[in-house]
C-alpha cells in the first residue's frame, strides 16, 4: 500500500486520540460519581444528631431541644431545623398519599451531592413518627469533594500527560526500532563489513522504512560491488603492469649497455604503447563502473557503422572470412557511436583472434519487436560452460592447451582480458544486453556472442 507508514501513523494517532479522551472522559466521570455521596461516617453522624434530636424532643421537651440545636449549630457552623410541614391545598384538591409518603423538605443522605454549586445543600432525616423532618445545612467538614481541586490537577494535567507520553513512547518504539536496525546496519557497512542488509531484519514490514531499508540495500550492494571491482581492478592492473615494466627495465638496460640498442628501443616502443593501451582501457573500465554513465545519444545509422568496422577488422586479419548479414535497407537507432563502435571492434577482432586463419567470422543484424539482435559467431575453439560469464570480468583470460591451441578471452586489441569486460559495460550503458553461448552447446564449434539493442523503428 502506498504511503502504508502515513496510514499507519494515523491509526496509531487517531484510535491513541479517541482512546485518550473516552478515558479522560471516563475517569473524570468515575472519580466524580465516586466524590458525589456524603462519607459514610458523616453519614452515622447526621443520622446521631437526628436520633440525639428526636430524644431529647420526646423526653426534654422543646426548650432542651433549642438549646441543644444552637450548640451544634455553633459546633458545626451551620443551621438546623426540626419542622412539620403543614399544606394547604387549594380549589378543593388534594395530594395523594404515595405523595405525602415520601414527601421532603431536604435531600435525603444517600442523594448524590453536585460538586460544583455554591451552597451546601440541606439534609433531612425523618424521625419515627414519619411527620417530623430533621433538616441541617450539610456542614462544610462533611461536604463531599474536598479534593476536588487536587483530583482536577491529576485528572486534566496528569493523567493526559502519562497518556500522551504513553502515546508518544508508542510511535517512538514503533519508529526507531526498524531505524536503529538501520543505524547498525550503516554503521557495521561504514565498518568495512559490505555483507550486511538492512531488509534482512525489517522483512515483516510493508512501509516507507521498508522502501528506505530496500534503498540502502540497492546503495550498499552497489557500493560493495564498486568498491570489491575497484581493489580487483587494482590488484589485477597493477599484476598486469609488471611484465611489461619488467620488459620495459630490460630494454632500458640494453640501451644504457649499447647492446642491440634498435631492438630496445623498438622494445621499448612496443611495451609503451601496450602499458598505454592497458591503462587507458583500465581507466575506461573504472568509469563506467564507478559513473555509471548517461551516454549522449544521437541517430546512428547501424548497418553502415557495422559495414565500417567489418573492412577495418578485415584489413586487419586479411587471412580470415567475415561475414556480413544484415538486411538491405538502412537501420536507424538512437545510440552513441563511439561506445558502440568500440563494443563491436572488441567483440569481432575476439572473435577473429581466436578464429583459425582461412576460418569465417558471422556477423549477423536482425530486428526482433523493438530490439535489435547483432549475432557474432566464430569458428575457435569456444568456451567451457562454466566460464560463459566470466569472460565479461576483467582481466579473465582462459588458457587451453589443445594442440597447441591456445584460447586467451581477451581481444587482441588489448590482450589483457578487458575487452569482452569494456564491451559489456559500453552496451549495457548503452540500454542493451550481451550474453554468450557455446554453438550447439559445443565448445569445439566456436563462440556465439549476442548483442541486443533497444530500437523503436521511426
Amino acid at each position: 500500500m502506498k504511503n502504508s507508514l502515513l496510514w499507519k501513523l494515523f491509526f496509531i494517532i487517531a484510535v491513541g486520540t479517541v482512546v485518550f479522551f473516552w478515558l479522560i472522559d471516563l475517569v473524570a466521570s468515575h472519580t466524580e460519581e465516586s466524590m458525589s455521596y456524603i462519607d459514610q461516617d458523616y453519614r452515622a453522624e447526621l443520622q446521631a444528631y437526628a436520633k440525639e434530636a428526636e430524644r431529647i424532643l420526646y423526653k426534654e421537651g422543646e426548650s432542651a431541644l433549642s438549646k441543644w440545636v444552637k450548640e451544634i449549630e455553633e459546633k458545626e457552623n451551620t443551621w438546623i431545623a426540626i419542622s412539620r410541614p403543614k399544606i394547604q391545598n387549594l380549589a378543593d384538591t388534594q395530594l395523594s398519599d404515595a405523595y405525602l409518603s415520601t414527601f421532603g423538605l431536604g435531600r435525603s443522605l444517600e442523594w448524590k451531592i453536585h460538586l460544583y454549586f455554591v451552597h451546601n445543600p440541606t439534609m433531612e432525616i425523618r424521625f419515627e413518627d414519619g411527620i417530623t423532618h430533621f433538616l441541617i445545612q450539610l456542614p462544610q467538614r462533611m461536604r463531599p469533594g474536598a479534593n476536588l481541586f487536587i483530583i482536577d490537577l491529576l485528572l486534566q494535567i496528569a493523567l493526559p500527560f502519562l497518556i500522551l507520553c504513553l502515546i508518544t513512547y508508542i510511535l517512538y518504539r514503533y519508529m526507531m526500532k526498524p531505524l536503529k536496525k538501520l543505524e547498525k546496519a550503516t554503521r557495521r557497512f561504514s565498518e568495512g563489513d559490505f555483507n550486511v542488509r538492512a531488509s534482512e531484519v525489517l522483512t515483516q514490514r510493508k512501509d516507507e522504512l521498508t522502501r528506505l531499508s530496500s534503498t540502502f540495500d540497492h546503495m550498499a550492494d552497489r557500493i560493495s560491488t564498486l568498491i570489491i571491482d575497484q581493489r580487483q581492478l587494482l590488484a589485477d592492473l597493477s599484476h598486469e603492469l609488471r611484465t611489461p615494466l619488467t620488459r620495459l627495465n630490460i630494454a632500458v638496460d640494453c640501451v644504457e649497455q649499447d647492446l642491440d640498442s634498435q631492438d630496445a628501443l623498438e622494445r621499448l616502443r612496443y611495451e609503451s604503447s601496450n602499458m598505454q593501451g592497458l591503462i587507458d582501457d583500465a581507466l575506461t573500465l573504472a568509469w563506467f563502473n564507478t559513473e555509471s554513465p548517461k551516454l549522449a545519444l544521437e541517430k546512428l545509422d547501424i548497418t553502415t557503422l557495422l559495414q565500417v568496422i567489418v573492412d577495418d577488422a578485415q584489413y586487419e586479419f586479411p587471412h580470415h572470412i567475415i561475414t556480413l548479414l544484415q538486411p538491405d535497407h538502412v537501420i536507424v537507432i538512437n545510440s552513441a557511436h563511439q561506445a558502440l563502435s568500440a563494443a563491436l571492434e572488441n567483440i569481432i577482432r575476439n572473435g577473429l583472434f581466436h578464429t583459425p586463419e582461412g576460418k569465417t567470422l558471422t556477423i549477423e543484424l536482425k530486428q526482433e519487436n523493438h530490439n535489435l539482435l547483432i549475432d557474432i559467431k566464430d569458428q575457435g575453439c569456444g568456451v567451457p560452460s562454466e566460464y560463459l560469464e566470466d569472460i565479461f570480468k576483467p582481466f579473465f583470460r582462459i588458457k587451453q592447451s589443445n594442440h597447441n591451441n591456445d584460447r586467451s578471452v581477451s581481444s587482441k586489441k588489448s590482450g589483457y582480458g578487458l575487452g569482452l569486460a569494456l564491451a559489456m559495460r559500453q552496451i549495457t550503458a548503452l540500454g542493451g544486453s550481451i550474453h554468450s553461448e557455446n554453438i550447439d552447446n559445443n565448445p569445439v564449434t566456436g563462440l556465439l556472442v549476442s548483442i541486443h539493442l533497444p530500437y523503436d523503428p521511426v
